[in-house]
C-alpha cells in the first residue's frame, strides 16, 4: 500500500454508516437555500467533497450575482420534497434523486454520496 493511500480518505462500507435518506433530504434543502441566498454555503462544506463543494459555491455565487443584477432580495424558497429515490450501485456508494416541487416549477436534485472516513460525503450534486 502506498503512503498516500494509507493517509488519504478511507472508504467506509454502507453497513457502518447511517441511513442516507435523511442526509439526502437535508443536503437538498441546504443546497436550495444556499442558491436562494438564505443560507451560507459554508454551512454545507463538511458534507461535500472539495470538488462538489466548489461546484455548489460557484452556482451560489452566480445566483447571487443574478439576484443583485435584478435587484431582488434573497427569500427563503418554498418547496415540497415529492419523492426521494435512493439506490446503492456499490457498497459504500449511494446515488439519489430528489424531486422537489416549488411554486411554478418542479426540479430534480441528483446526489452521489460516498462513504469516506466513517461518514457520508456528497461527491456530486446537480440541480436540474
Amino acid at each position: 500500500m502506498m503512503l498516500a493511500e494509507y493517509f488519504g480518505p478511507q472508504p467506509t462500507p454502507a453497513d457502518e454508516l447511517p441511513d442516507p435518506a435523511l442526509l439526502v433530504r437535508s443536503l437538498t434543502q441546504g443546497a436550495l437555500e444556499a442558491l436562494a441566498g438564505v443560507r451560507e454555503v459554508d454551512q454545507l462544506a463538511r458534507w461535500f467533497s472539495e470538488e462538489a463543494y466548489r461546484s455548489v459555491v460557484a452556482r451560489a455565487n452566480l445566483a447571487a450575482r443574478a439576484r443583485s443584477a435584478r435587484g431582488v432580495t434573497p427569500t427563503r424558497p418554498t418547496f415540497v420534497i415529492r419523492t426521494v429515490r435512493v439506490t446503492h450501485p456499490r457498497d459504500g456508494i449511494v446515488e439519489a434523486v430528489v424531486v422537489v416541487a416549488g411554486p411554478g416549477r418542479t426540479r430534480a436534485v441528483a446526489i452521489r454520496l460516498e462513504g469516506l472516513d466513517r461518514r457520508w460525503r456528497a461527491t456530486s450534486l446537480a440541480i436540474l
